[in-house]
Formats: C-alpha cells, sequence, structure tokens
C-alpha cells in the first residue's frame, strides 16, 4: 500500500513518487508539477513548522491527543474484558453449561457456537452499520452514540444481575449482550481508530496514531485483571492467590436472601 501523495509530496519532499502512487491508485496518468510542488512544500515547512513534542502542537492538536488516546483507553476496559471471558458469562446465565461439567470437545463446540452467534447478530452487522453512514451521519456522532448505548446495555444488564441469571431470562440477557456489542461496533471500536488516521497532520499521523492505540492496552489490562478481581468468590478461602473476595457472585447472590 502506497503512501499518501499528500506525505510523500509535502513531507518527503518527493513529487515524483507521489505522482506515481495517485497514477497507480486512480488508475490515470499524472504528472508531477515540480514548481507547484515546491511552492507549496515550502508554504507547508514556514506554516507547519512545529515537532510533536512543541507548544505548537499541543496548542493544535492537543485536545485531539488526549481525547484519541482516552477513548481507545475507555473502549479497551469494556472490549477486552467481554470479549476473552465470554465463556464466563454464558455460563453465569446459563446459556452454555459450567465449565466444570464439560469435557474439551463439548467446550469446543459450545463455546464458538455462542460466540459466533453473538458475532453474527451483532458485532458483523454493527461494523457494516459504520461502513454505510459513517460519511452521513459522522464519525463524532457514531463514537458518543456507540458509548452511550454500550452504558444503556451494559447498565441494563448489571444493575438487576440476579434477574438474568434466572432460567427464564437468558434470552433477554443474550438480546442486550448482543446489543453492546452491536454498539460497540457501530461506535467507538471502529471509530477509535478511523477518527486518529484521520484528525492529525500527514507528518504525525502514523505517530499518533501509535500513542492512541498504544493508550488502548493499559485499558485491556485494567478490564482483564478488574474483571478477575470483581468475578472472585466472596468466600476467601475459594479466591485465587492475589486477589480479595469479588463483588459479581455478591450481586448475584444477594437479591435471592432478601
Amino acid at each position: 500500500m502506497p503512501e499518501t501523495a499528500r506525505y510523500t509530496a509535502l513531507v518527503a519532499q518527493n513529487a515524483e513518487r507521489a505522482a506515481a502512487d495517485m497514477s497507480k491508485v486512480l488508475q490515470v496518468e499524472i504528472q508531477a508539477e515540480h514548481e507547484k510542488v515546491e511552492k507549496k512544500t515550502t508554504d507547508h515547512t514556514k506554516a507547519k513548522l512545529f515537532g510533536l513534542f512543541s507548544k505548537e502542537f499541543l496548542i493544535r492538536h492537543g485536545l485531539h491527543l488526549l481525547g484519541t488516546s482516552s477513548t481507545w483507553f475507555l473502549l479497551d476496559i469494556a472490549h477486552y474484558s467481554q470479549n476473552l471471558f465470554q465463556k464466563d458469562i454464558f455460563s453465569a446465565v446459563g446459556w452454555i453449561p459450567p465449565a466444570k461439567t464439560m469435557n474439551a470437545l463439548d467446550e469446543l463446540y459450545s463455546i464458538p457456537k455462542a460466540q459466533t452467534l453473538i458475532a453474527l447478530c451483532s458485532t458483523i452487522p454493527g461494523y457494516w452499520f459504520t461502513v454505510a453512514l459513517i460519511d452521513k451521519i459522522g464519525r463524532f456522532t457514531i463514537q458518543m452514540m456507540g458509548f452511550f448505548f454500550m452504558t444503556v446495555f451494559m447498565s441494563a444488564l448489571a444493575i438487576p444481575y440476579h434477574h438474568w441469571t434466572l432460567k427464564e431470562n437468558r434470552i433477554g440477557f443474550v438480546v442486550l449482550y448482543s446489543l453492546t456489542f452491536f454498539f460497540s461496533n457501530f461506535g467507538p471500536t471502529a471509530t477509535t481508530f478511523v477518527v486518529p488516521a484521520e484528525i492529525f497532520p500527514a507528518r504525525f499521523r502514523s505517530t499518533c496514531h501509535g500513542i492512541s492505540s498504544a493508550s488502548g492496552k493499559p485499558g485491556a489490562i485494567v478490564g482483564a485483571f478488574g474483571f478477575l478481581a470483581l468475578a472472585q468468590n466472596q468466600d476467601t478461602r475459594k479466591v485465587d492467590a492475589g486477589y480479595g473476595p469479588g463483588i459479581i457472585h455478591y450481586l448475584c447472590w444477594a437479591p435471592s436472601t432478601l
């Protein structure tokens, strides 16, 4: 995949390469106009001559970088905790048998079947909705809408948690759970990597995209270890080494004692 013509011409200052790349992509013959490119490059250099760690970058793009990094961080807390521990979530609501009752072949069949159903009904359609509508309703709207509805549906699952563990309510749980994935993909899962690729100047774009992406990895760590901590047994004798009593079992158990 060739570099963008803007970067090649204005940053790398290789007009011939930029013209050749554009000719290949657009399948038309394009000739480099050196005088225009050189003048634009000079003007570009004078107007944009500031570094990544400069005050000018902070003023112009500091808030952008904070926004792309923080949203990627927040998304990955939910994204990785849900994806890594789907089998535990499915078992907790009775959608698949508990792990201790299944052999390896049963797990190999039951867990991918449940994950595939979620993917086909919510994850993949969410991406296609983004592809179809991202240029019509905009990146910001899709990202805000996605975070909002993920919060709504996750809260609807978390607050009455005991309700969803009852056998007769498992279908409702799966529907709401699927909707969180739909609005994750018709939302920040797509836009968090689209926006950093578009919002920054060409010469900072890959670096700022990398910083934004790297910010998501601490979010993944928080999500993974946070889920393990919250899902620990209330009995201190049964918790994993290094963890204290969790709250998920308590949420499931407490309402039944009222």
